[in-house]
Parts: structure tokens; C-alpha cells; sequence
């Protein structure tokens, strides 16, 4: 049994060859447009969600936290 068969059609396997690389070649493209994409939009939502609220007067630019005056024990009581 011969190696090379010459019944092979080197020209078919060529053309799928270069078939088989344009596909891979159009995913990998598009997958990388995905990616740039979500990412654009992730970043645009981070953006407008660390943005000041322009609608709260009370807004100072700068975090805050409501706090109470602590009066007396706070806490469970203990038995025993």
C-alpha cells in the first residue's frame, strides 16, 4: 500500500483549508468586536453610576453617611 495515494485531491483540501481559516478568521473577528462592545457599554453604566445625582440638592459631591447619636447601652441584653 503506497504512502501517497494519488487519488487524492490536494485542491479540494486546499479550498477547505482556506474556507476552514476565513471562518476562524470572521469568529475571532467577531468576538473580538463582542468584547470591545460590552466593555464599552460596562464602562458607559460605571460612568453614569458614579456620576452625582443632578435631581438631590443635598448631593455635596462626596459620600455621606446618616448617622445617629448613640444613647446609652446599645445591643442585647444580657441574662445572668
Amino acid at each position: 500500500m503506497p504512502l501517497f495515494n494519488s487519488q487524492i485531491h490536494w485542491r479540494g483540501i486546499g479550498n477547505t483549508v482556506v474556507v476552514e481559516l476565513l471562518v476562524l478568521l470572521a469568529l475571532t473577528f467577531a468576538v473580538v468586536r463582542y468584547v470591545e462592545w460590552s466593555s464599552d457599554v460596562a464602562q458607559a453604566e460605571f460612568m453614569s453610576a458614579t456620576k452625582p445625582s443632578t435631581s438631590d440638592p443635598n448631593h455635596s459631591g462626596e459620600f455621606s453617611i446618616a448617622t445617629q447619636p448613640l444613647k446609652g447601652r446599645t445591643g442585647c441584653p444580657r441574662k445572668g
